[in-house]
């Protein structure tokens, strides 16, 4: 029991040491909310005029993070982020329709979700997104995306809160196969807390994210 106390407590202290050591620049100039509405017209097909997304592979964008959102579209322009479906969307855009848009759905509402699984189920996933799995070398998952799942603007962590569960699943296994790299200029975290982590836990976190608020 002690060892595993002293664990989680380096594993907490670790994931500090890696957020504090992320510059956290204030966030970029925000684009038009307005004219990222009209750009967006396409984008609704698959997260909704409000940003909530239609099916369970797609993310809720609504109350996203600005400074996340803004990173992310670039990385679908720039091909650093591969999606072919989210490349064609964005590749005849203009740097600032990218950050219009990205306005746009930071001031939608947020869609907070209801978790759904077992009991069992999301009190591994509480256990995971709060203390890790210290055996494993697994960081606590609040520590950046805080304890109400709501994210770091400054820092561009995104909000996690009500998710769909297999839009996670499919992000923490892209990172964990390598198949993302958007965590590059945080040094690999996403990939680091990932890759020692099996499908069982993956889907539990996922789970408990689902209902977090």
């Amino acid at each position: 029991m002690l060892r595993n106390l002293i664990s989680t407590f380096v594993l907490l202290f670790a994931a500090s040491l890696v957020v504090a050591s992320i510059s956290r620049p204030e966030e970029p100039p925000r684009g038009d909310p307005e004219a990222g509405r009209a750009a967006a017209t396409t984008c609704i097909a698959c997260h909704g005029n409000d940003g909530r997304g239609i099916g369970p592979e797609y993310p809720n964008l609504g109350g996203q993070h600005f400074s996340y959102l803004l990173r992310q579209m670039r990385a679908f322009h720039s091909g650093d982020r591969q999606a072919t479906l989210m490349m064609g969307q964005v590749e005849h855009l203009t740097e600032q329709q990218l950050k219009d848009i990205s306005a746009f759905y930071a001031e939608q509402p947020i869609a907070e979700g209801t978790a759904e699984a077992a009991d069992d189920v999301l009190e591994f996933g509480e256990r995971i997104y709060r203390a890790g799995l210290p055996d494993k070398g697994v960081a606590a998952c609040i520590g950046c995306h805080s304890p109400s799942g709501r994210g770091n603007g400054p820092a561009a962590f995104p909000m996690l809160t009500g998710q769909p569960e297999r839009y996670i699943v499919l992000q923490l296994r892209a990172y964990r196969d390598g198949e993302r790299e958007t965590d590059a200029h945080m040094g690999g975290v996403m990939r680091g807390v990932a890759q020692n982590m099996n499908d069982r836990e993956i889907e539990a976190v996922a789970a408990y994210v689902r209902g977090l608020h």
